[in-house]
This record gives structure tokens, C-alpha cells and sequence, in this order.
């Protein structure tokens, strides 16, 4: 299993339209991918660090995590929202041990 995590922040004010507008988009363009399971996306709360949201999302396998990267509508999710809209970002992609 991997579990897909991202913490980010976004350009846009907080609580705004564009914002929400943001958060829905990215749930219904990533969640219903093939191979994607326990979708969640996440308020950061913890002061130790400024990223506001975080996403999560499980693949039973290595095949499963390229297929959803190479997935059409994430790729199109990337290109035209998260590299406009997303100031900053941490990526963690975890293997259980």
C-alpha cells in the first residue's frame, strides 16, 4: 500500500470563493480515479508550520499510484489548477513498513 499525501497553501485569500471553488474542483477531478481509495482532504491546524490544506489517498500498489499519476484528469488538474492556484507544497508518498 502507499499512501499519497500533499500539505500545501494556496494563492488565494482564506475562506474565499476561490479557495472553496479550489477544494471542490480537486474532489471531484481526484477522488473518482481509478485506484484512488481513502481520498480526505485536511485542515492543517498544528502552528509548527503555515500550510493550510493537505490531501490524502491510498493505492494498493505501485501500479495503482503511477496509473492515477499518469490519469488524464490529474494531469489536467495539475497543468491547469494546482500549478496556478498552489503557492506552496510538501509531497510525501509513504510505504507501510
Amino acid at each position: 500500500m502507499i499512501r499519497h499525501t500533499v500539505v500545501f497553501s494556496l494563492k488565494h485569500a482564506p475562506g474565499s470563493l476561490q479557495e472553496r471553488a479550489f477544494l471542490r474542483d480537486a474532489r471531484e477531478a481526484l477522488e473518482s480515479i481509478p485506484g484512488v481509495g481513502k481520498f480526505e482532504q485536511l485542515r492543517q491546524v498544528s502552528p509548527k508550520n503555515d500550510y493550510r490544506f493537505g490531501f490524502s489517498m491510498e493505492f494498493s500498489d505501485q501500479a495503482a499510484y503511477d496509473g492515477y499519476n499518469k490519469h488524464p484528469r490529474h494531469v489536467k488538474f495539475v497543468r491547469e489548477r494546482w500549478e496556478r492556484e498552489v503557492a506552496k507544497f510538501l509531497e510525501i508518498d509513504y510505504e507501510a513498513l
